[in-house]
C-alpha cells in the first residue's frame, strides 16, 4: 500500500507506537526500580527513552537504511547496566552517579558500532550470512520474549484472552473484508483490551490488586509540561571496564539487528538488504546510541522486533507511517500526561500482543528456510543446534554468569552478556558452523538467496 492519507497514516503510526510501548516502558521501569530512583525521577527516564526512539527512528528512516522500522531501547544493554548499578547503588552510592557510569560506557562504547557500521565492515561480512544463519537468529528474536508473553497475559486471562482473540479476527478473518481491519488490526486488539480493562475496573468486577486494573495516579501526578534534556542527571563519567563490558550488549545488538533488516525487507517484499544498507543501519544505530547516552536513557538504539510483526499483520511498509509514529513518541514524551495516560495499558494487555506479534517474528525466521535443502543433513544438525543452544545457554548464564577478569578486562562479564542474549548465541553458532562445515551453495541457499535479492 504506497498511497496512504494522512488519517490512515497517523493511526497506522500510532498503532506502531502502541505495539512498542510495552518493552520501551519496561527497560526504564527496570532500571528505575534497580537504580531506586524516586517516582517523578522514573517518569522522565520513561519520557526520555521515548524521545530518543522518536529522533533515532527519524535518523534510521532518512539517513540509515531508509527501512521502515522503528528505533528504541534493547534489553540487550540490561546485563552489562546492572552490573554497573551493582556497583555504584549497590555501594550507596546515588543513581545520578550509576546514570553517569551507564551512559558514559554508552558513550564509548557507541563508538564501536559506529566504525564497523559506517567503514562497511559488517555489510562486507554480509555474504557469509545466508539462510542457515538468518533463519535461527531471526526465530530467536521472536522466541526471546516467550516467558514474558503467557505469563504476563496470564494475570488475568479475560481481559488477555479478548485482545488475542481481537487480534486474531481482526487481522486473519476481518482483516481479508474491511479495509479498516486490514490497516489497524493491532491498534485496535489493543483498544479492546484495554477497554475491557477499564470496564472491569470501574464496574468494581476487578479490584486494585488485579494486574488488569487501570490506575489513574500515575496520570494525576505526572506533570503537563516536562521535556528531557541533555545531561539531565550529570556529566558523564568514564570507566573503560564498563565500556568495554557494554561492547558485548552492542555485539549482540547488532546481531539482532541484521536480523530485523532482513525481517523487515521479507514482511515488506523488498530486495535482500544490501551490503550498504545493512552498514548505513548499523552506523546510525551507533549514532542513534550516542544520542541516548547525551540525553542519558540509560539504554542504547536497536531495531524493535515488535514493529516488524506489525507490518506482517497490517501489510503496510511504509517510511511515512514510522516518522509519524516518531513523531508521536516524540510529542508524548514532551507532555508527560499525554504518555501517563499511555502507562496505563495494563501487563495483560501488552502480554497478549507479545503473544500475538513475536510468533509473527519467529515464523519470519523459520520461512527463511525455504530457500535451504532441508533434506540435507548438514543443515539441519546446524539450523538445530544453532535453536537449542540459542535457547539453553542464556539459561545457563542466567545461573551461572561469569565474573573473572583478566587485569582490568572484564572478559567474563562479556561473555555473559553475549551468553545471555539467545539471539546472538544463535547467530554466532550458525554463522561459524555454516562457514566451515562443508556444504554447497546451493545446499546452503545461497544460490536461491542471491537470486532473492
Amino acid at each position: 500500500m504506497d498511497h496512504l492519507h494522512f488519517g490512515e497514516a497517523l493511526f497506522l503510526g500510532i498503532q506502531h507506537y502502541l505495539t512498542m510501548f510495552g518493552a520501551t516502558v519496561a527497560i526504564p521501569l527496570l532500571l528505575a526500580g534497580a537504580m531506586k530512583m524516586p517516582p517523578a525521577e522514573t517518569a522522565q527516564l520513561i519520557a526520555t527513552i521515548f524521545l530518543v526512539s522518536g529522533i533515532t527512528t527519524w535518523l534510521q528512516s532518512t539517513i540509515g537504511n531508509r527501512l521502515p522500522v522503528i528505533q528504541g531501547g534493547s534489553f540487550s544493554f540490561l546485563p552489562p547496566t546492572f552490573v554497573i548499578i551493582a556497583a555504584t547503588v549497590g555501594k550507596g552510592m546515588g543513581y545520578e552517579v550509576a546514570i553517569q557510569q551507564i551512559t558514559g560506557a554508552i558513550f564509548l562504547a557507541s563508538f564501536f558500532e559506529i566504525i564497523l557500521g559506517y567503514t562497511g565492515i559488517m555489510g562486507r561480512i554480509k555474504k557469509y550470512i545466508g539462510p542457515v544463519t538468518i533463519a535461527p537468529t531471526i526465530a530467536l528474536i521472536g522466541l526471546a520474549l516467550f516467558p514474558v508473553g503467557a505469563p504476563w497475559a496470564g494475570k488475568n486471562w479475560v481481559v488477555s484472552g479478548a485482545t488475542l482473540v481481537a487480534l486474531i479476527l481482526y487481522s486473519q478473518f476481518l482483516g481479508r473484508k474491511v479495509r479498516v481491519f486490514t490497516l489497524f488490526p493491532v491498534l485496535l486488539a489493543i483498544l479492546t483490551g484495554w477497554a475491557l480493562a477499564w470496564l472491569l475496573t470501574f464496574t468494581g468486577a476487578i479490584g486494585p490488586e488485579n494486574p488488569a486494573v487501570i490506575r489513574l495516579d500515575t496520570v494525576i501526578n505526572a506533570k503537563w509540561f516536562s521535556p528531557p534534556y541533555p545531561f539531565q542527571w550529570g556529566f558523564w563519567d568514564f570507566k573503560i571496564g564498563f565500556a568495554l563490558a557494554m561492547i558485548a550488549a552492542y555485539l549482540a545488538s547488532m546481531i539482532e539487528s541484521i536480523g530485523d533488516y532482513y525481517a523487515c525487507a521479507r514482511m515488506a517484499e523488498a530486495p535482500v538488504p544490501t551490503a550498504n544498507m545493512i552498514s548505513r543501519g548499523l552506523g546510525t544505530e551507533g549514532v542513534g546510541c550516542l544520542i541516548a547516552s547525551v540525553f542519558q536513557t540509560c539504554n542504547g538504539s536497536t531495531t524493535y522486533s515488535e514493529n516488524i510483526g506489525a507490518i506482517g499483520l497490517t501489510r503496510v511498509a511504509s517510511r511515512y507511517v514510522v516518522q509519524i509514529g516518531a513523531t508521536v513518541m516524540i510529542i508524548l514524551a514532551i507532555f508527560g500526561k499525554f504518555g501517563a495516560f499511555f502507562a496505563t495499558i495494563p501487563q495483560p494487555v501488552v502480554g497478549a500482543m507479545y503473544c500475538g506479534l513475536f510468533g509473527m517474528i519467529a515464523a519470519v525466521g523459520i520461512s527463511n528456510l525455504q530457500l535451504v535443502d532441508l533434506n540435507s543433513s548438514r543443515n539441519l544438525f546446524i539450523i538445530g543446534f544453532a535453536f537449542f543452544m540459542g535457547l539453553s545457554v542464556p539459561s545457563y548464564f542466567n545461573e551461572a554468569p561469569l565474573t573473572f577478569t583478566i587485569g582490568a578486562f572484564p572478559l567474563g562479564d562479556i561473555i555473559t552478556t553475549i551468553g545471555k542474549t539467545g539471539m546472538a548465541v544463535a547467530g554466532i553458532i550458525a554463522v561459524i558452523l555454516d562457514n566451515t562445515i562443508p556444504g554447497t551453495d546451493e545446499e546452503r541457499g545461497l544460490t536461491a538467496w542471491a537470486q532473492a535479492g
